[in-house]
């Protein structure tokens, strides 16, 4: 029986209390706040991301710390993690504000829910329990789902709505169904670390094998990896850009904190199976990813293809199934998330009300009419089609890297030959952008100054970080020190 909750295991989930106590307070402001006042409200969503990674930030430790009889841990990984998911955040926040603004869907409690979503996978990447795990799952999944269903006025985004439920649902009965099987099989453990000690000393592992599949399940269909992708391209579409570039950057940093809590934290002594089938998931994310996407006219669904790609790259990584290759995965997840901000930020930058910039046609001789927004896009493209010096290049390298030391070297070659293909269909963007005629009834960018400014920092951040990768790479060693 889990002993009763103390006032020492209220000390590690602080940040997590200040954000719940957060939303909880948005929803209560907005209550108050005058629509023309809206504008507080963003403010303070924008502080209390901050106030969070502050508290995360000062509570680092080396020595990880658990509370709630082991059901909640705290250690440098999560904490790497959840600094980053918040700096993330506030900067798919800071995009999502003129647009919504501009298509009068901005209210209070689209900064409550996306604080909430947050919560979610701030829970999950410290579970230290597979009820923790799913919790924490579960909040980021309903949290989407009302984000995708925000314009209730777009047929489209309400029939990505209903997809993303429907499949998200199937996906996370066979992740719990899954989870049953591991509870059987490892004699009635839910906490990870008990997990990983009776299924090091198991020697029956037919019922382990068979819940560890659909585990796998669970994981490729959160991360969007082939060949469970199916909702990744009708909800990027679907969704509003804004809403769009919030789920495809975030949570993906979560989702290598989900897949690591469970391979490794709890599954670990069977790294020798799920590995393989790791790795063969990440050849197929890269094939079917970069193909589809070659097919595209519409942005919002090559990058949806794109994100399956880079899955792919991430895969690679984390079937090294050690140190190095959780690190390198780890890596990929941080830099891909700020990568894909700044893809759906360029996005948002050439839409406006009315006119929603989802064609690639849509950018047609940017050079001609804005060129300095048209080489921070092209920064932005380079940096997905692994362009040194780029973060994306380096992202890129460490995966391929941590396949050939895992001794995947059927992979890694697959992982070069496939990013070749897929820089085809971001060069694409960038000659439609320097050597086609431009529309003429069409304005340039977004004139909001703010929006222009974030990104880019964005787009420049792509650059700064790639020429001082080993920053990020260190601290991402860190913490599996």
């Amino acid at each position: 029986m889990m002993p009763l909750p103390t006032a020492a295991d209220l000390v590690p989930v602080f940040p997590e209390l200040v954000l719940c106590g957060a939303a909880f307070g948005l929803l209560l402001a907005d209550l108050f706040v005058d629509a023309r006042r809206r504008a507080l409200i963003h403010f303070l969503a924008l502080l209390a991301l901050v106030v969070t990674a502050l508290l995360i930030g000062r509570g680092m430790t080396e020595t990880p710390v658990s509370a709630f009889g082991g059901m909640f841990l705290r250690d440098t990984l999560a904490d790497v993690l959840k600094i980053a998911m918040c700096a993330t955040t506030g900067l798919a926040l800071a995009y999502a504000r003129p647009y919504l603004v501009e298509r009068g869907l901005l209210a209070g409690e689209f900064y409550a829910i996306v604080l909430f979503a947050l919560l979610g996978m701030m829970v999950m990447v410290s579970a230290g329990n597979l009820v923790t795990l799913y919790l924490g799952l579960e909040m980021l999944a309903l949290s989407s789902y009302g984000l995708v269903a925000m314009d209730r006025d777009s047929k489209v985004a309400s029939e990505a709505a209903m997809k993303y439920f429907v499949l998200g649902a199937l996906a996370s009965g066979l992740l719990l169904y899954g989870m049953s099987m591991l509870y059987g099989a490892t004699g009635g453990h839910l906490d990870l670390a008990g997990i990983h000690q009776a299924a090091a000393s198991s020697a029956d592992r037919s019922l382990l094998m068979f819940g560890l599949v659909f585990v796998l399940v669970g994981i490729a269909f959160k991360f969007g990896a082939a060949p469970f992708h199916m909702w990744v391209p009708d909800v990027y579409q679907g969704a509003p850009t804004a809403i769009t570039l919030f789920i495809g950057s975030v949570p993906k940093i979560a989702a290598f904190g989900f897949a690591y809590r469970l391979l490794e934290s709890g599954l670990g002594p069977t790294s020798e199976q799920w590995s393989m089938l790791v790795a063969w998931l990440a050849m197929l994310s890269l094939v079917i990813g970069n193909l589809l996407a070659l097919a595209q006219t519409n942005i919002k669904r090559m990058l949806a293809y794109s994100t399956v790609s880079h899955v792919g790259f991430l895969f690679m990584a984390l079937a090294n199934a050690d140190d190095a290759g959780y690190s390198a995965a780890m890596f990929y997840a941080i830099s891909y998330a700020i990568s894909a901000t700044a893809a759906f930020g360029a996005v948002i930058l050439m839409s406006r009300q009315g006119y929603e910039a989802e064609q690639i046609a849509d950018y047609k001789g940017l050079w001609q009419k804005s060129p300095f927004h048209a080489m921070l896009v092209l920064v932005v493209m380079a940096s997905l089609a692994g362009v040194p010096p780029f973060l994306g290049f380096w992202a890129k390298l460490e995966a391929i890297r941590a396949a050939v030391e895992a001794d995947l070297v059927w992979l890694a070659i697959g992982g070069v030959v496939m990013a070749v293909v897929g820089a085809f269909y971001y060069l694409r963007i960038i000659k439609v952008m320097f050597f086609d005629e431009p529309q003429r009834d069409v304005v340039a960018v977004h004139p909001d100054g703010s929006l222009r400014f974030v990104f880019a920092l964005n787009a420049l951040a792509l650059l700064g970080f790639g020429l001082f990768a080993n920053l990020i790479m260190a601290w991402t060693r860190a913490a599996f020190a």
